[in-house]
């Protein structure tokens, strides 16, 4: 297939694409997609098996309402990483680079400080995913498809924070 070939996609093919999983994801597992619970079960799982002493996993599970699990959102995680690789490879684009021109210009050729801004962005993203009781995708795509208040709000906001984010990060050139 021709289209897998291609370095861009087009949004609202991927965007009817989304709609379609979610759709079957609420239809066949009645819960909507997200990927930030798949990471806190693990490792909610991981402590109670690794620090038994330390961590009250019981409590932790009392809270939420159910105990952590490894079920079909691990299975979503792998999905994304498995085909975000595919499309790379299929797509001629298999080896990016370790430091991207953008950020070589505007903060250094380091790739230390690349992976470590980039681990501790990811960590920022992850705590304020759980903080808001859903990520991105989870508020983005499930939440506003099912029409909830929070995620209607949350989505403009968190297209306002990254747009300003980028800015400051990044300066514009036009």
């Amino acid at each position: 297939m021709n289209i897998l070939r291609k370095k861009a996609w087009s949004p609202y093919w991927v965007g009817a694409a989304i709609g379609v999983l979610e759709t079957a994801a609420m239809l066949t597992a009645k819960k909507p997609l997200g990927i930030t619970s798949a990471f806190e079960d693990t490792a909610a799982i991981m402590a109670k098996k690794l620090l038994t002493k330390a961590m009250d996993v019981e409590e932790y599970t009392r809270k939420r309402g159910d105990a952590p699990k490894i079920d079909w959102e691990v299975g979503l995680v792998g999905g994304v990483l498995a085909g975000s690789l595919l499309s790379a490879r299929l797509s001629g684009e298999s080896k990016p680079p370790a430091v991207q021109k953008i950020w070589r210009e505007e903060v250094g050729p380091s790739r230390a400080l690349r992976f470590a801004a980039a681990f501790a962005g990811g960590a920022l993203m992850m705590f304020g995913a759980r903080m808001a009781k859903g990520c991105t995708s989870g508020h983005g795509i499930s939440g506003t498809m099912q029409f909830a208040a929070s995620s209607w709000l949350f989505d403009p906001i968190i297209f306002a924070s990254g747009a300003a984010v980028s800015r400051a990060l990044f300066k514009v050139k036009k």
